[in-house]
């Protein structure tokens, strides 16, 4: 008969955690469901300030940033550098991981530790899509970071052409 109240040794939980992250990062929204209904933390953090959620987000997989946001992960956790979930789908390039971070309850205008939001980090990477959509929920279009630099300013550092004129035609 097996003992079911044996612990894992600290090997044995590293690997299981790795498995989790690996989850998150594949987008395996069931079987997070299921770790999630029993009693995984859904503020995971791995090694480098990583959430389930921002490693679902950058990864693209709205399915289970929508599993992770409804077992209440929280979405404004910033990882070891500073970046939010919403920041890393910006830079993706994917609204659909936004616009479920949005409604799960990012802050649209929620910055990395050096003040850079979303806003910028879409510009930056010539978004568009994700531009408007940030904008239409209130992101500030002349918000700047620490070191002074706007989204547009941001846009037009990268090269980043189709921004630049939209955030230029936004702006007057």
């Amino acid at each position: 008969m097996s003992d079911k109240s044996r612990q894992m040794t600290p090997e044995e939980a590293a690997e299981f955690a790795e498995q989790v992250f690996n989850k998150a990062r594949d987008g395996d929204a069931a079987m997070l469901a299921a770790l999630l209904s029993k009693g995984l933390p859904p503020n995971l953090r791995n090694h480098k300030g990583d959430t389930l959620l921002m490693l679902a987000a950058y990864h693209g997989h709205v399915e289970a940033v929508k599993v992770l946001l409804e077992h209440k992960a929280d979405p404004e956790i910033r990882n070891e550098n500073g970046q939010s979930p919403i920041a890393g789908a910006a830079f993706k390039g994917d609204l659909a991981v936004v616009t479920a971070l949005v409604e799960g309850g990012a802050e649209v205008e929620g910055s990395s530790f050096d003040g850079r939001t979303a806003l910028m980090m879409a510009a930056m990477f010539n978004r568009t899509a994700i531009v408007d959509y940030l904008i239409s929920k209130g992101a500030d279009p002349k918000a700047k970071d620490a070191n002074g630099v706007s989204a547009l300013d941001a846009a037009r550092t990268m090269g980043a052409a189709d921004t630049t004129a939209q955030l230029q035609k936004l702006l007057g």
